[in-house]
């Protein structure tokens, strides 16, 4: 410090002494607040103006809270009064360095750094019970409304916020990276499932940012095929087909996660009319048998996984945005077969929807109405709040498709399109337009 400009008080030398700077100083204080009067929002605080003040001198100890006080006085380990008086005068015959007060300044210093590192940690069992929270959503997604999905994301997400907030410990800042990008990718899909094409996007890039931070590559594949599927309903199949390749050679991918990428790329072949691709890439998804698993789509599972039935699904609009009614009707049956398998509760009605859907228009593309007509039967028992994008996109397409001079004064399609009209009118989502991209799947 300069000769010419000595401290004011002895805080303003302890602080030089440990390099406390303003912002240090802030930092400090509120660590130390949390140690010795722990009142959480009622602790005494520490502004910039407050800390320059302090330094500068000039303040009447008595002036300052109880709490105050006792912060200070912990953190510098003196009296108040000593603390703004003005610091003790240097016996000039005295050796310049003072081995023991360096050691034992040394050693204060650690300890309090210890013991500040230690209370900026978070229980490992609400931790725990946070994962288990996450996992629970991505499991439960299938079975309830994306609003509800999206409510509990919400909730969800604000939770791991806060507790990231107040954690230093590596290990726990990243699980919790990892949960919030889980989190963030949900509250994605459910706003793609919802019809916010827009806020998915934003919602998708923000679940990949905590992906690319936590260093975790399955979450960042998920998230390129959300953008994927955002793209199709953009009017970008091909941006969706460079997105879902793109996606592929994340490293540490397991089978169910190539198989969702390569449905994904199949259908935006498909859309984009390229037949050989769309069949070769289809014929991959329905081939992946590594035994490859990751963290993410087999571990956590639920809505980061890509069941059977949902490919035999996607297969099935692939298979009609390439003209193949047979092929669309085989895998669509394929689909409603296996999901007639799970237990009711464990049903995805957005599978189920889509898959009924896609049996009736491979039905109507050769003709015969009373078949599809009898292929919506289940259908018709999805409750509005479960009518999402790939559910209402299908119906919109069959009402169009009914609307076609061949059918005009015909009575079981003229009743048909009415009763899909009813039912993607009444749905609870937000409704869609998009008749040039209603076979692609979300």
């Amino acid at each position: 410090m300069s000769a010419h400009h000595p401290p004011k008080t002895l805080l303003k030398q302890l602080c030089d002494e440990r390099g406390l700077d303003v912002p240090k100083l802030i930092k400090q204080f509120d660590q130390k607040a949390d140690q010795v009067v722990g009142k959480g929002a009622n602790n005494p605080t520490c502004s910039e103006r407050t800390a320059k003040r302090w330094r500068a001198g000039g303040v009447n100890p008595s002036s300052l809270s109880t709490d105050t006080r006792l912060v200070l006085e912990s953190l510098f380990g003196r009296p108040i009064a000593d603390l703004f008086a003005p610091p003790p005068q240097i016996d000039p015959h005295a050796p310049s360095f003072d081995l023991e007060q360096e050691i034992n300044m040394t050693a204060r210093d650690a300890q309090e750094d210890a013991s500040a590192t230690a209370a900026a940690s978070i229980s490992d069992t609400n931790l725990d019970q946070l994962t288990d929270d996450v996992v629970a959503l991505a499991r439960d997604y299938a079975s309830i409304a994306p609003t509800q999905a999206f409510h509990r994301g919400q909730a969800l997400k604000l939770q791991l916020q806060d507790q990231r907030d107040r954690t230093q410990v590596p290990a726990q800042q990243q699980r919790l990276l990892e949960l919030l990008g889980q989190t963030t990718a949900l509250l994605a899909t459910s706003a793609f499932n919802l019809g916010s094409f827009d806020a998915s996007r934003r919602l998708a890039r923000s679940a990949d940012l905590y992906g690319e931070a936590a260093r975790c590559e399955p979450l960042r594949a998920y998230c390129d095929g959300i953008l994927a599927y955002v793209c199709y309903f953009t009017g970008m199949p091909g941006e969706a087909a460079a997105k879902a390749r793109r996606a592929q050679t994340y490293s540490g991918l397991g089978d169910v996660a190539r198989r969702r990428l390569l449905a994904i790329e199949a259908r935006a072949h498909g859309y984009l009319g390229d037949v050989d691709s769309a069949q070769r890439a289809v014929r991959l998804s329905e081939g992946v048998e590594s035994g490859a698993r990751d963290s993410l789509h087999d571990d956590v599972a639920g809505e980061f996984g890509f069941s059977m039935e949902r490919l035999a699904m996607s297969s099935s609009s692939t298979a009609l945005l390439i003209g193949d009614a047979a092929q669309a009707e085989q895998s669509a049956r394929r689909a409603l077969h296996l999901i007639e398998m799970r237990p009711t509760t464990a049903r995805s009605a957005h599978v189920l929807g889509s898959a009924s859907a896609d049996l009736a228009m491979a039905h109507l593309l050769d003709g015969n109405v009373e078949a599809a007509s009898e292929a919506l039967t289940p259908l018709w028992d999805i409750p509005a709040d479960q009518r999402v994008t790939g559910v209402l996109v299908r119906t919109g397409q069959i009402q169009h498709y009914l609307t076609r001079p061949v059918f005009r004064g015909s009575a079981v399609p003229t009743e048909l399109r009415d009763r899909v009209e009813d039912f993607t009118r009444s749905a609870a989502t937000h409704q869609l337009t998009a008749p040039a991209l209603l076979q692609l799947e979300a």
